[in-house]
C-alpha cells in the first residue's frame, strides 16, 4: 500500500484508526503551508473539522499547480 501521509508536495488529510480500541491518529498538510497532527479520537475529529473549514477544500487555489 502506498504511503498516504500528506506532504507539502502532496497536501491532504490522512486519518487512521487501526482498531476500535486504538486511538485515532491524523495528519494534515495544506498547500498554503499549514500543517497539523493529532492523536486521540476527539483531537482527530477537531483536526478534520478545522482542516475542512479552513484549509484544503476551503481554499480556492488560484495559482497554477506545480
Amino acid at each position: 500500500m502506498a504511503n498516504l501521509t500528506p506532504t507539502p508536495d502532496r497536501p491532504g488529510l490522512h486519518v487512521s484508526k487501526p482498531s476500535p480500541n486504538a486511538p485515532a491518529t491524523g495528519s494534515a498538510v495544506c498547500h498554503c503551508g499549514a500543517t497539523a497532527t493529532a492523536t486521540g479520537d476527539s483531537q482527530v475529529k477537531a483536526l478534520v473539522e478545522g482542516y475542512t473549514s479552513n484549509h484544503g477544500p476551503a481554499h480556492q487555489r488560484t495559482e497554477a499547480r506545480r
